[in-house]
């Protein structure tokens, strides 16, 4: 999955650019759980009133994934690991992908509010999220998986552009969850489900990194890599299809490895969302999506992913290996 890095002179430089954003999602992404009390995804998650919600699956043994509990409420809030909230991530991927956290991670997310409009023919649900405590997690995507899926499509000794690396989560901030459809008679039907990383005046905290490599010796290997970016997401939506279906998505900006946006790097971001093309994703995942628009819709108090495949490992570090 590819997407077009924009800059001054180039606006876009393949098709197969755009859709590694995507995988974007890119992303998460994000299994582990690890939150100020050591549990993982599925075991008990705090409330504020120092009362505890027991999520009830063992991602290990049982066919679900975690169970996000929603309050709808800025006073019960109510904490879900951030591995949890993001683990649409692993579903909506096409390649195996690896979960990592740092270490004594505090992130925690809460569904805050929940407002609906509607008229004879349309719903409109607005819930905002909140995500507190210091940390990172992120879904690295295996290199291979990703080099063989995109090596076909190259003529002999061309170079392999924005291959998707990870996508990350760091640190807290706002966000909004919109879910749209339409009314039939008493039937309502989710439509279309964005998610919003950046409400509030708040950057949003969701990276992705890209890297190119160049043949050497008619091979692709990830650590030839090179022109390695990062690009900040705000956006993420999920439509109802029964075509092949397509996460639409919209960055904040755009910016080489270890340096800041800086103003062109924010007029990068707003010149490719001119031209980003909605990349491919699985269908269980766009499903799973529009599922969970429509728990959102019905103000349930808690939703239950399907269990994820591809999660190769998850592990906790002291310093992202990334940034080395």
């Amino acid at each position: 999955m590819k997407l077009y890095a924009i800059n001054l002179r180039v606006l876009l430089r393949k098709n197969r650019l755009i859709a590694l954003l995507a995988a974007t999602f890119i992303c998460i992404f994000l299994l582990t759980t690890c939150d100020d009390s050591k549990s993982d995804p599925n075991s008990s998650i705090s409330v504020y009133s120092d009362q505890s919600v027991v999520d009830g699956n063992n991602i290990v043994e049982d066919s679900n994934g975690p169970t996000l509990i929603m309050s709808y409420s800025k006073k019960k809030f109510v904490k879900n690991p951030i591995a949890s909230f993001m683990y649409f991530v692993p579903l909506i991927a096409p390649t195996l992908v690896d979960n990592i956290s740092s270490v004594n991670n505090e992130q925690q997310v809460g569904i805050i509010s929940h407002k609906i409009v509607a008229d004879s023919k349309s719903f409109h649900v607005v819930c905002e999220f909140e995500i507190l405590g210091k940390g990172f997690h992120e879904n690295t995507f295996d290199s291979a998986g990703m080099i063989a899926a995109h090596t076909d499509e190259l003529k002999k000794g061309e170079t392999l552009t924005q291959m998707l690396d990870y996508i990350k989560i760091d640190g807290d901030g706002y966000g909004v969850i919109e879910v749209k459809g339409r009314i039939t008679g008493s039937t309502r039907t989710v439509t279309r489900v964005d998610m919003q990383f950046n409400e509030r005046g708040h950057k949003s905290p969701v990276t992705i990194g890209l890297y190119d490599i160049k043949p050497k010796d008619g091979k692709y290997k990830y650590e030839n890599r090179s022109n390695e970016i990062i690009a900040r997401v705000n956006t993420l939506a999920f439509k109802k299809t029964e075509q092949t279906p397509r996460m639409e998505i919209k960055v904040a900006s755009i910016a080489k490895k270890g340096e800041s946006a800086g103003l062109l790097g924010w007029l990068k971001g707003a010149i490719a969302n001119l031209f980003i093309k909605p990349p491919k994703v699985t269908k269980p995942g766009n499903t799973t999506m529009l599922e969970f628009g429509e728990a959102l819709l019905q103000k349930n108090t808690t939703f239950t992913f399907p269990k994820a495949k591809n999660i190769k490992e998850s592990k906790v570090v002291d310093i992202d290996p990334k940034q080395k």
